[in-house]
């Protein structure tokens, strides 16, 4: 996520340039931090280099959630992150090729914290895709009523979809973690611009490749068995 503290950087076309060079294809940014001009450039520059895109949403009111949702599928992004306006965001979304993916439990504030116990996740993943969801985006370690990895879990079993897990991922260990309960990927922004994901190494490009390092571990993990 070319996002730091749920705000896409004001430099993120420069950063979209040098995670590209490292081979980095799945890149997103957050409805807030930038005008909807870069949102549009960012998303042109990532399909048009063979990338895909998503757009993950952290506006503070529904109404602002689903006017962000209008700007999505506005500029055509591949995958809409966040929001927890399902059915509204799904007529938005409807026709246009996006893979959304709404926030389960209880999100709250800027930076998001999330309510919820992993009963009431479970049940959220199952309402989403009933309505037609491809998926959830679960903010499992920013979790304040439950254990981050319970959370990821209950989802999984719950959910025939992908799960994606977002903020606050800052090391391999929670990489690995992620893994093994059973997600299908995560989103990182922040570590990978204060360098918290490998703090004796300052550089962007290097944070980035041990990242990568770290998924490709835990999926050679995960192929081995150490998975359900």
């Amino acid at each position: 996520m070319l996002t730091r503290q749920d705000r896409t950087v004001v430099d993120a076309e420069r950063v979209l340039a040098e995670v590209f060079a490292i081979g980095v294809r799945h890149i997103g940014f957050k409805d807030i931090g930038v005008d909807r001009t870069v949102l549009d450039r960012l998303n042109r520059t990532i399909k048009q280099d063979g990338g895909t895109s998503y757009m993950e949403v952290v506006s503070a009111t529904p109404e602002a959630c689903l006017a962000s949702a209008r700007v999505a599928t506005e500029i055509g992004v591949d995958c809409l992150l966040g929001g927890t306006e399902v059915l509204r965001t799904m007529e938005i979304v409807s026709g246009s090729g996006i893979a959304y993916f709404p926030f389960v439990g209880r999100p709250e504030g800027h930076p998001t914290r999330l309510g919820g116990d992993p009963a009431s996740v479970a049940e959220d993943c199952r309402k989403a895709e009933a309505q037609g969801c491809v998926g959830v985006d679960l903010l499992a370690y920013r979790a304040t009523d439950a254990d981050p990895v319970g959370l990821i879990a209950s989802a999984r079993a719950s959910l025939a979809g992908r799960l994606i897990v977002a903020g606050s991922i800052d090391s391999p260990e929670r990489v690995r973690e992620i893994a093994m309960a059973g997600a299908d990927a995560f989103t990182i922004g922040s570590a990978v611009f204060n360098g918290s994901f490998t703090p004796d190494k300052g550089a962007l490009s290097s944070q980035v490749e041990d990242i990568l390092a770290a998924v490709e571990a835990s999926a050679r993990h995960t192929k081995q068995g150490a998975v359900p």
